[in-house]
């Protein structure tokens, strides 16, 4: 028998492109990202807005519903004594601090882009919040030592709560502010650490954008003459605005979500209480809150943000 008639004789092996098996790796690890959804996200936010809906009680391990309407919507709205005030303190606080939020990232990452000893250390240091940054390790450092019980790091937590601000202003002789200047300017510095805290991944996605920045640009302001000032303004600022939405985004969510939030406490507290109706309706109203709080930022921060156009 020729070669040629075993060769014909012999099944030809089914095999796949590289292309093809990338994909399906990438397949693979999708599908397990969409099970952990499905399991531990898509199936409990079905069954909260469910019991939104219902008057929720468990008996030996069995949930029973009985359809209640809109009246735990409006047991959140208009007769819990707290949660509406917590709503505004949070979208008030949400406010002032999202702004120095992103001034100070993008200020720290101006800095740490630049070339001097011990740079790498610098970035670890800004960014050894997010690692770290424990509801637990928080609260100490702000000095909230009734739910952590540990009161021997008291003492380490003073550093961060004396009022050094009042004091300054003494010491420099400015006594004449009015009430909500002096507030505002107290509050601010009261949470100074917690905005530092905060900001990590604001300043490491402020970081990427100054790397892409080509040289040549920084080559042809400096042969134009253009200073500092000018190249901030017409170089770097440009190329870092489509991530300003994105930190913006990101910190609004952060701020919402963040253990120290009251209404986060609210809900909690709820749960904790067996109260699942009332806290599902208190949980989506404030999802949807947050919703619309994005959608309004989005709306007005994407008209000033420059897109580079091929």
């Amino acid at each position: 028998m020729s070669e040629k008639t075993e060769k014909a004789k012999k099944p030809k092996r089914a095999f796949l492109s590289y292309e093809r098996r990338k994909g399906l790796y990438g397949y693979g690890f999708i599908g397990l990202w969409m099970i952990g959804t499905l399991i531990f996200f898509l199936i409990p936010l079905i069954k909260s807005l469910i019991w939104s809906f219902n008057d929720v009680s468990i008996d030996t391990g069995i949930t029973h519903l009985e359809w209640a309407g809109l009246k735990k919507y409006s047991y959140a709205l208009t007769v819990d004594e707290n949660y509406m005030d917590y709503l505004s303190k949070t979208l008030m606080e949400t406010l002032w601090k999202t702004p120095l939020i992103l001034i100070f990232s993008l200020f720290i990452a101006v800095i740490l882009n630049q070339k001097f000893r011990g740079r790498v250390l610098s970035r670890a240091i800004f960014f050894l919040p997010v690692i770290i940054a424990t509801g637990p390790v928080f609260k100490i450092i702000n000095g909230d030592m009734g739910s952590t019980g540990n009161t021997g790091a008291a003492q380490f937590s003073t550093m961060f709560s004396t009022d050094l601000v009042g004091e300054l202003l003494q010491f420099l002789g400015i006594y004449g502010l009015s009430e909500n200047m002096n507030t505002l300017i107290t509050t601010v510095a009261d949470n100074v650490f917690g905005i530092v805290w905060s900001s990590g991944i604001q300043i490491l996605l402020f970081l990427a954008a100054l790397q892409n920045i080509p040289p040549s640009a920084k080559e042809a302001a400096q042969m134009e003459g253009a200073t500092a000032w000018e190249y901030f303004w017409k170089i770097t600022f440009p190329y870092v605005s489509p991530f300003i939405l994105a930190n913006l985004i990101f910190t609004v969510i952060d701020s919402f979500t963040s253990p120290t939030n009251e209404v986060m406490k609210r809900i909690l507290a709820m749960r904790d209480d067996w109260k699942f109706g009332e806290y599902s309706a208190m949980a989506w109203i404030y999802f949807g809150i947050v919703l619309v709080a994005i959608g309004i930022i989005t709306a007005i921060v994407n008209k000033f943000i420059y897109y580079e156009v091929d």
